[in-house]
């Protein structure tokens, strides 16, 4: 089978940078009051700056698709006519702008320069950018495809604005219940940011400048094991299992905010982690690797609260990495979900710290059902 490359990466970030102090100001107070759990959360996540896709009144400026668009684009700015040649578009987001037409079509239908070629959607959580990168990858490995480009991308501060939960808190002060978000609401807004990343992959490196061959890429879910931790357009009953939004009249879903993304802190907090080494040494053996062969180690994680948890369970483990082979840019950039990963790649391929033969592990954790994807790079 080919050798698969990533030969190029690229983002897109909407607008200007979002600090701290500015966040109500871009999401809105929610029946007047600011958040109580905002300080708490942004001092343990260690986010300092983020990007919305939105202006200051709430305006979108840019849609999933037009994000994800304008990253693909910025791939080819060299030679634009050189999109012509991919024959392979793969993206994976887990906000994508409407249920139907699939989110990695909407993209093509922003790339008219583009030719009518294969197009895939993996649906999922921060895993689907993964799940992009690796049908890609797969393609060309068995010569089904010359040139792919593969994304991750998210755009979810417009489902983080105060007018989505305003219905249910008037629900709450009726009942004389104090007007705030619950917290597996509310934390999540001060948690994630918007933008979009871009791979190119080719059978070939790359003549002048580096590349970053695959090497091999792993999967695993542990939905057999485990409820449901993160959801969207759903409710989760006592029973654990899922309502979705079509079982809701339009009345029950404003009053609940069923729209709105929830997560179960508590069970993210003793499971994300130790799930996330289940599988490692059984990978590490079957592919001959030690951790001391790793020159970088990039792990999505959405809050730098799991850093020491982490690295903890790696030296349980006996298979230590030391922190200065870790690389992320989650305090500058936010979490961008599926787009995570792209944007750290593209970060680290550009930064100049990078030489041939050098190994880098990406490791991306998906809480929605508790799901993972490992992928080993050799730097050439």
């Amino acid at each position: 089978m080919s050798k698969v490359y990533i030969t190029r990466t690229s983002n897109f970030l909407p607008n200007s940078v979002v600090s701290n102090d500015e966040m109500e100001e871009y999401l809105g107070l929610i029946n007047g009051n600011k958040s109580r759990s905002k300080a708490l959360v942004l001092r343990s996540n260690k986010i300092q700056q983020r990007y919305y896709a939105l202006t200051k009144e709430g305006k979108v400026t840019h849609s999933n698709a037009e994000l994800t668009a304008l990253a693909v684009k910025n791939l080819f700015t060299a030679n634009p006519d050189e999109i012509k040649e991919v024959d392979l578009l793969c993206c994976g987001t887990s906000s994508p702008d409407q249920m139907m037409p699939a989110h990695g079509i909407m993209v093509h239908g922003k790339l008219p320069e583009m030719n009518s070629i294969e197009v895939i959607t993996p649906a999922g959580n921060c895993c689907a950018g993964m799940h992009s990168l690796k049908y890609a990858y797969m393609s060309l490995q068995l010569n089904d495809k010359s040139k792919a480009v593969c994304t991750g991308s998210e755009r979810t501060s417009i489902l983080l604005r105060s007018e989505n939960y305003e219905d249910e808190i008037q629900e709450l002060s009726k009942l004389q219940d104090l007007p705030y978000l619950a917290f597996e609401k509310d934390f999540l807004r001060w948690m994630l940011s918007d933008g979009a990343g871009a791979f190119m992959l080719e059978k070939e490196p790359n003549k002048d400048g580096l590349s970053l061959e695959i090497n091999w890429m792993e999967s695993v879910s542990f939905a057999n094991e485990e409820e449901t931790c993160m959801y969207m357009a759903s409710e989760k009953m006592e029973n654990g299992e899922l309502k979705g939004f079509a079982e809701f009249t339009p009345q029950e879903s404003a009053a609940q905010s069923v729209y709105s993304i929830k997560q179960d802190a508590r069970q993210l907090d003793g499971k994300i982690v130790e799930l996330s080494f289940k599988k490692v040494p059984e990978i590490f053996e079957k592919h001959n690797l030690s951790s001391e062969d790793l020159d970088y180690f990039l792990v999505h994680m959405s809050s730098y609260y799991f850093e020491n948890k982490i690295a903890q369970h790696w030296d349980d483990l006996n298979m230590p990495i030391p922190k200065e082979k870790w690389f992320t840019n989650l305090g500058t950039k936010g979490n961008v979900g599926a787009g995570s990963i792209y944007l750290m790649v593209d970060e680290l391929l550009n930064s100049g710290k990078l030489k041939k033969g050098q190994k880098i592990l990406l490791v991306v954790p998906e809480s929605a059902r508790f799901s993972y994807v490992y992928c080993l790079l050799t730097v050439s």
